[in-house]
């Protein structure tokens, strides 16, 4: 597993399972957290310290992008509950990204649908901030 945090890389290997990374860049206004691999029980405490990073730096306009992700368990999706309520609550949002239908499906099932807005890529989701921060002011 990598984990690549400001140009730095981490590399985990656990029992043989695939390679998982994770990264940040900035697409203004939106910091964009690029998922690869898998993300599991395993993994998800990577993403949650990813995204704890982003919280605690006050970044709270955040896009994942999934287009590289290729299986997603129960674990990470909780990840992306434990902080929707702390970016929402300072005016930001987690807009999610570039999902293959298998992700997406896993998704919809659980009715993220009705607490995410869902794009089929990164450009969509950094669009719907660009309009909400425009209408702001």
């Amino acid at each position: 597993m990598a984990v690549v945090l400001q140009n730095e890389r981490f590399f985990f290997n656990s029992n043989n399972m695939s390679q998982f990374t994770v990264a940040i860049r900035d697409n203004h206004p939106a910091q964009v957290v690029d998922l690869n691999g898998y993300l599991d029980a395993h993994t998800a405490p990577q993403l949650e310290q990813t995204l704890q990073r982003l919280v605690s730096d006050q970044n709270y306009n955040i896009i994942v992008n999934f287009r590289d992700l290729t299986y997603i368990s129960s674990a990470g999706l909780g990840v992306f509950m434990a902080f929707i309520e702390d970016v929402r609550g300072n005016q930001g949002d987690i807009k999610l990204a570039g999902m293959s239908p298998k992700v997406y499906n896993v998704f919809d099932l659980l009715g993220f649908p009705m607490l995410y807005e869902i794009y089929d890529d990164e450009q969509q989701a950094r669009q719907r901030f660009i309009e909400r921060n425009e209408a702001i002011g």
